[in-house]
């Protein structure tokens, strides 16, 4: 089911450096303004489901995107069934108690001003995060050093996206990794964020999402990209993206595992 982590301040400085080796996406860049941003996704979790839509503005302004109303907006899966969303607040479209089911195809379908878009994700097996850990910086001995650990399956191409909060403040650095290079090993990653310092006695929160490789593509792509745009926002150039036609954002069926430890 869908989760409300369709966040603007997510598109930020890229901060784990992957140890693969990635095709370069050669980006058109250019003025986005107005464009539609579709940011939407649905996981194996029951919950609030939430697509939003906003319209982007010049990569020069600050982060205030003008909210999209009055769409129509369904989820649907490969058996026939299809869930209709409502939208409560300007540009936020939600449901209820539904949850996707790992291994399954999920499609999207966004009808706005008589235009169609559409997107297609498949939802990964859950991978569970088995802890967070922390030591002192070795850079500055105030902050606290954050990784996860977990176990990568075997002879399958995973892709993973970490969301880090503090204190419940999302972090803005976009995290992701494959297993190019640690297929079937226990993993121990650092998470190297510098959007929010962290230090004994804070709350950290980290969700582990596994996503397919064109979602990984669009993450990664925005992490490499980011530093096109202000602050966090979406960049002013068009990232690989699901969505067809093409337009600003992602649609995305994800797994999740997450925890949470308070350092002392």
């Amino acid at each position: 089911m869908m989760k409300n982590y369709f966040i603007h301040t997510l598109l930020a400085s890229a901060v784990f450096l992957l140890s693969s080796c990635e095709k370069v996406v050669k980006l058109d860049l250019g003025d986005e303004s107005g464009k539609l941003v579709i940011e939407a996704g649905i996981n194996n979790i029951s919950g609030q489901q939430i697509v939003k839509l906003s319209n982007n503005v010049p990569f020069t302004d600050t982060n205030n995107y003008p909210a999209v109303s009055g769409a129509q907006i369904s989820v649907s899966d490969a058996h026939g069934h299809t869930y209709n969303l409502i939208e409560n607040t300007a540009g936020t479209y939600t449901i209820n108690n539904v949850s996707g089911v790992p291994g399954e195809s999920y499609s999207l379908k966004v009808l706005l001003n008589g235009k169609t878009y559409t997107a297609v994700s498949i939802m990964p097996n859950v991978v569970t995060l088995d802890s967070i850990s922390y030591v002192k910086s070795e850079f500055d001995k105030d902050r606290q050093k954050i990784s996860v650990h977990y176990k990568d399956p075997a002879g399958i191409a995973n892709q993973y996206r970490f969301v880090m909060f503090v204190n419940d403040v999302q972090v803005k650095d976009v995290i992701v990794a494959n297993d190019d290079f640690t297929d079937g090993n226990v993993v121990k990653m650092d998470i190297r964020q510098r959007d929010i310092d962290v230090h004994l006695g804070d709350k950290i929160s980290i969700e582990m999402q596994c996503i397919d490789k064109p979602i990984y593509t669009y993450w990664s792509t925005l992490r490499s990209q980011s530093s096109n745009g202000p602050g966090g926002g979406v960049t002013p150039s068009n990232p690989p993206t699901n969505i067809s036609p093409v337009t600003l954002g992602f649609f995305s069926a994800y797994s999740t595992s997450s925890k949470t430890i308070t350092l002392k």
